[in-house]
C-alpha cells in the first residue's frame, strides 16, 4: 500500500464532453454492514469484469473514508494506493475478479446528511449525487449498474426495523442481542440509488394489486405515535401506481414498496429502488398540522418519486450532466398526475408561478445553465429549477407538439429501448422522434441553450386582415453570447370583443425563425389575443395590449389560465407604473372593476378566483424592471392592496362571514374556499380597517384546520398589534413539540413585511429551537428572509450580512444546504450600486473564508461574475 496523495484535490471543472465509459463492469455487490451510530463496519464485496481493451487500474471514488482492508479473489492484497481521497487497486492482467474493500466510519458525525448518517438514533443513508462514496469505495457514477445484496447487522433493541433496497429474503437473531437482515434487489442500479435504514420505527402497511393482478405489500416507517399523519401519503401512493399504469403503462416491479420518513434531510425526498427515503414534511399530514399546501406537496412528491421507478431507476442516466433526463421528465408526470388529482387550472397557475419565480432569474443571472449543462464542479449545485421546472416545461411542449398518442408513443418507446440502461437526453428526443414521427432536430437547442426566450409581438392590419408578427430572441447567458432561434409551440386563439362572431379558433401554431409570421384573417375591429394559451412555451411574451383588452379577456376568455394572465398583467401594469411614479386612479379602478367581477364567480370556483386576484408578487414586479427598487414595489403593492381592500370591502367581508369549508374537505372546491378566504382577510388588512386584526386572530382561533390557521397568522405577523403577539405565543405554545408545523411558526416572521424582520430573524436564529442541524428549519428561517425581497434587500445590507454570516457557519457542517442560500445574492447586477456594492461585498467575504467547500466555492465564484 502507498500513499500517492494525502491532499484534497483542487476543484475540478468536469465536462460534459469528456465522459468516457467506466473500465469496468461490476454486475454484482454483496454488501456487509455491521451498524452503529458511532462506528459502522462496511465490508464491500465487488464482482468486476474488465470492459477496457487494455488492462487498467481500478479506481474507486472515496469521500472522507479510510481502507480498513483490502481483498482480491478472498486474498489479501497490498497493491493498491490512495490517490487523493479516492482508492486505486493495481490488478495486472486480471479481466475479472473479486475485489473487497473495508471501510470504518462514524455516522454521527456526518453533519452533511449524504452516505450514511444518524438522525434521531436512526441510521438512514442518502447517495444521490454522490453519497455512495462517503459509504464505501466504489466507482459512484450513474452508469456502472449492480445487482446488490446487502447484509445488515446492529443491535436489536436500537435497530429493530432493518430495511434496504429490494425484497428481504433472509433474517434472523445473533448473538448479544443483535440481530440481522438480508435484502436483495434483482434490478440493476447505480450505486446512487441505494438505500439503507435502521431503526426503531412502527409502520402504515397497506396493499395495491397491479394491472397484472399482482399483489404489493405497501409500507409507509415513521416514529411511533406519527401513524395517523401517514393516510394522506399512502392513498397518494396507491394513486400514482394507478395513475402510471393507466397513463404510461408502466407496473411497478417489486412485490414490495417501502417508504421511510426521516426528519433529518438535504432533498425533499429520494427514490432508491424500493425503499423511498423522504423528508417528514413530505409524509406527515394531518389537518391540525398541514395546510392544504402541505397536503399538495405530499401528494406531489410521493407521486414524483414513485414515477421515478420506471422514469429514472429502470432507465436511469448515463451521467450527471443528463440529469433532466429523469427529474425534467418525471417533475412533468407528477405536475399531470396533480392535475388530473385537482384542478387542472390553478395546478397549472402554480407550476407557472414556480417557474417565473425561481427558473427565470436563474436563466436572467449568473448561474444560468442549460438543462443539460456543459460543465460544473459540483453536482449538487445543479439540482436546480432549470433542471427540475424548465425541464418539465421542455417535456411538455414535446407533449404539446406530439400531441397525446403520439406522445405516448414516444415514451413506451423510450422505456422500451433503455431499460435497463443507462440513458441520455439525446436519447429521450430521439425517441420522441421515432415513437412520434417528427423532426425536432431544432428542438435540441432546448437542451442546448440557457436563457428564456422572449417573444415580441404585434398586430398588423391590412384593411380587414390581421396578422401576428412574432419576433423571437435569446438574451446572452454566460458563456453563450449569441443564441439560435428555438422551435416551439404557440398556442393562442383571437375574439372580437365587440359581440360578433369573429374568432380564429384555438390552435397551436410551431415557431422556428427568428422572426414569424400568423394570418388570423379578417376581424371588422383589432381582435382581443389569448397568447401562449395553458403557458405552451417557456417564454416571455411581450404583447402590448391595453387594460381594457386585458380586462376583457379576464372576464371572457375560455381558457382558465389565460384568463388568470390577463388579470395578473393588468394589475402587473398598473404596478410598474405605480413604481415608477406614474400610474393614475384609472388604472386601479380597471384592476378593482376586473377583481370585482372576478369575483362574482367565487360560489362556482374558489380556486381559480382565489389565484386570479392575488396581486403578483413584489419578486415578479422586480422581474419586470431593469433596476429593482424593492422599497417602491413594497409601498406600491401595500397601496394597490390597500385600494382594493377599500373599495371590495363588501364583498371580501361576505366570503369571511361564510362558513369555512372543514378542513377535512380537500376537494378543489373546499381547498379554492378556504385559499379565498385567506385572500380576502389580506386585502381587508391592508386596507387599515380597524377590526382587521381581531377578525384575523378569530380565524386564528376558530379554525378547524392548519390552512386557515397559518394564513390568519401570517397576515397578523405583518403587523405590530397586540392580536400579533396574542397569535404567535399560542401557535408556539400549541406546537412546540411538532417540528414541521414550529418551521411555520419560524417562517411566518421570516416572511414578515415588518421593517425590523432582519432583526427579528437575528433573534430568531439564538432562539432554544433553532438549529443549522436540520435543513428544515434553516429554509425556514433563512430561505423565507431570501424570498422577502424588501427585507432581504433592506438598504443598510442587514439582509445580506445575516445570508453569509449563515453560509459560512453552516458550510463545515452542510455545504449542499449553504450552497443553495448563496444564488439570492448572485442577482446583485438587478439592484442599485449601493445594494450591488453590499451583495458583492458579502460574496467576496464568503469566498474569503479559509476551507471552503466545492459546494459554496462554486456558486459563490460564478455568483460574482460580471
Amino acid at each position: 500500500m502507498t500513499d500517492a496523495s494525502s491532499t484534497p484535490p483542487l476543484p475540478v471543472t468536469i465536462h460534459r464532453g469528456d465522459y468516457r465509459p467506466y473500465e469496468w463492469a461490476i454486475p454484482e455487490i454483496h454488501m456487509d454492514f455491521q451498524l452503529d451510530v458511532q462506528c459502522s463496519k462496511i465490508t464491500s464485496q465487488m464482482h468486476i469484469t474488465r470492459q477496457a481493451a487494455a488492462p487498467a487500474p481500478l479506481l474507486l471514488r472515496g469521500d472522507g473514508l479510510s481502507v480498513a482492508g483490502v481483498r482480491v479473489d478472498g486474498q489479501d492484497w497490498n497493491d493498491w494506493a490512495m490517490v487523493g481521497p479516492d482508492l486505486r487497486i493495481e490488478l495486472g492482467e486480471r479481466e475479472t475478479a473479486i475485489v473487497a474493500v473495508d471501510t470504518i466510519i462514524d455516522p454521527s458525525a456526518n453533519s452533511q446528511l449524504m452516505g450514511l448518517y444518524a438522525s434521531g438514533g436512526m441510521l438512514c443513508t442518502q447517495c444521490e449525487a454522490e453519497g455512495f462514496r462517503r459509504i464505501s469505495f466504489h466507482p459512484d457514477r450513474p452508469d456502472v449498474l449492480s445487482r446488490y445484496v446487502v447484509r445488515m447487522e446492529g443491535d436489536k433493541a436500537q435497530f429493530p426495523i432493518l430495511l434496504s433496497n429490494g425484497n428481504c429474503i433472509d433474517s434472523g437473531d445473533g448473538a448479544d442481542g443483535r440481530h440481522w437482515a438480508v435484502w436483495e434487489d434483482p434490478w440493476p442500479k447505480p450505486s446512487y440509488l441505494f438505500a439503507l435504514v435502521a431503526g426503531d420505527l412502527v409502520a402504515t402497511s397497506d396493499e395495491f394489486i397491479t394491472m397484472s393482478g399482482r399483489k404489493v405489500a405497501l409500507n409507509i416507517w415513521v416514529r411511533a405515535g406519527d401513524e395517523g399523519r401517514t393516510l394522506h401519503a399512502m392513498q397518494a401512493l396507491k394513486n400514482s401506481m394507478d395513475w402510471d399504469e393507466r397513463v404510461y403503462g408502466r407496473e411497478y416491479d417489486l412485490d414490495l414498496f417501502n417508504i421511510v420518513a426521516v426528519s433529518d434531510f438535504n432533498m425533499g425526498a429520494m427514490e432508491n429502488k424500493g425503499l423511498n427515503i423522504f423528508n417528514t414534511r413530505y409524509i406527515l399530514a394531518d389537518a391540525d398540522t398541514a395546510t392544504d399546501a402541505d397536503y399538495d406537496g405530499v401528494e406531489g412528491v410521493v407521486a414524483h418519486e414513485y414515477f421515478h421507478n420506471w422514469s429514472g431507476n429502470r432507465v436511469t442516466c448515463r451521467d450527471w450532466f443528463q440529469l433532466s433526463l429523469k427529474e425534467g421528465f418525471t417533475v412533468y408526470r407528477d405536475q399531470c398526475f396533480s392535475a388530473d388529482m385537482g384542478s387542472e387550472a390553478v395546478k397549472r397557475i402554480e407550476d407557472v408561478r414556480i417557474l417565473r419565480a425561481a427558473q427565470f432569474p436563474e436563466d436572467a443571472g449568473p448561474l444560468a445553465h442549460p438543462i443539460r449543462p456543459e460543465s460544473f464542479q459540483e453536482i449538487s449545485n445543479f439540482y436546480t429549477a432549470t433542471i427540475y421546472n424548465k425541464g418539465a416545461e421542455i417535456i411538455r411542449m414535446m407533449a404539446t407538439l406530439l400531441g397525446a398518442e403520439r406522445f405516448r408513443a414516444g415514451t413506451d418507446l423510450y422505456f422500451d429501448r433503455h431499460d435497463g440502461e443507462a440513458a441520455t437526453c439525446e436519447d429521450f428526443v430521439r425517441a420522441m422522434e421515432d415513437g412520434g414521427q417528427i423532426d425536432l432536430t431544432q428542438f435540441r437547442r432546448w437542451y442546448e441553450q440557457a436563457g428564456t426566450p422572449r417573444l415580441n409581438m404585434a398586430l398588423e392590419q391590412n384593411g380587414a386582415e390581421w396578422t401576428l408578427v412574432v419576433q423571437q430572441s435569446v438574451p446572452a447567458t454566460p458563456g453563450q453570447p449569441d443564441k439560435l432561434p428555438m422551435m416551439m409551440p404557440l398556442r393562442l386563439k383571437a375574439f372580437a370583443m365587440d359581440g360578433s362572431d369573429q374568432v380564429v379558433a384555438d390552435q397551436v401554431f410551431t415557431l422556428h425563425g427568428a422572426e414569424e409570421r400568423i394570418a388570423l384573417g379578417r376581424f371588422d375591429n383589432r381582435p382581443a389575443l389569448s397568447i401562449n394559451r395553458a403557458f405552451s412555451a417557456p417564454v416571455i411574451a411581450q404583447f402590448m395590449r391595453g387594460a381594457g383588452e386585458l380586462a376583457w379577456l379576464a372576464a371572457h376568455d375560455d381558457d382558465p389560465f389565460a384568463r388568470y394572465e390577463a388579470l395578473q398583467q393588468l394589475m402587473l401594469d398598473a404596478l410598474v407604473a405605480m413604481v415608477s411614479g406614474g400610474g393614475d386612479d384609472t388604472d386601479k379602478a380597471a384592476v378593482i372593476d376586473a377583481v370585482a367581477g372576478t369575483l362574482t364567480e367565487a360560489a362556482a370556483d374558489p380556486a381559480f378566483v382565489a389565484e386570479a386576484i392575488a396581486l403578483p408578487s413584489e419578486a415578479f414586479i422586480g422581474d419586470q424592471m431593469l433596476v429593482v427598487d424593492p422599497d417602491a414595489i413594497r409601498a406600491a403593492r401595500l397601496a394597490l392592496q390597500s385600494a382594493i381592500g377599500r373599495v371590495l370591502e363588501a364583498d371580501f367581508r361576505a366570503l369571511l362571514t361564510k362558513a369555512a369549508p372543514p378542513a377535512s374537505d380537500l376537494s378543489p372546491t373546499a381547498k379554492g374556499g378556504r385559499r379565498l378566504r385567506g385572500v380576502a382577510l389580506t386585502y381587508l388588512t391592508a386596507a387599515g380597517f380597524v377590526d382587521a386584526p381581531q377578525m384575523a386572530l378569530a380565524m386564528f382561533r376558530q379554525a378547524d384546520g392548519m390552512t386557515e390557521r397559518q394564513a390568519a397568522l401570517a397576515v397578523l405577523a405583518h403587523g405590530d398589534s397586540a392580536e400579533r403577539e396574542t397569535a404567535l405565543a399560542e401557535f408556539y405554545d400549541r406546537y412546540h413539540n411538532n417540528a414541521l408545523v414550529l418551521d411555520k411558526w419560524f417562517q411566518v416572521q421570516s416572511w414578515s413585511m415588518r421593517d425590523d424582520t432582519p432583526e427579528a430573524v437575528e433573534r430568531l436564529a439564538q432562539h432554544p429551537d433553532f438549529t443549522l442541524s436540520n435543513p428544515n428549519r434553516v429554509r425556514a428561517l433563512y430561505g423565507a428572509l431570501t424570498g422577502n425581497q424588501a427585507a432581504f434587500h433592506r438598504a443598510d445590507g442587514k439582509g445580506y450580512q445575516l445570508i453569509a454570516d449563515l453560509v459560512i457557519a453552516l458550510d463545515s457542517k452542510n455545504p449542499q444546504t449553504a450552497a443553495r442560500m448563496i444564488p439570492p445574492l448572485g442577482r446583485w447586477k438587478r439592484f442599485d450600486e449601493g445594494r450591488a456594492a453590499m451583495m458583492r461585498s458579502a460574496l467576496e467575504r464568503i469566498l474569503a473564508q479559509p476551507g471552503l467547500s466545492r459546494d459554496v466555492t462554486e456558486q459563490a465564484s460564478k455568483s460574482l461574475l460580471a
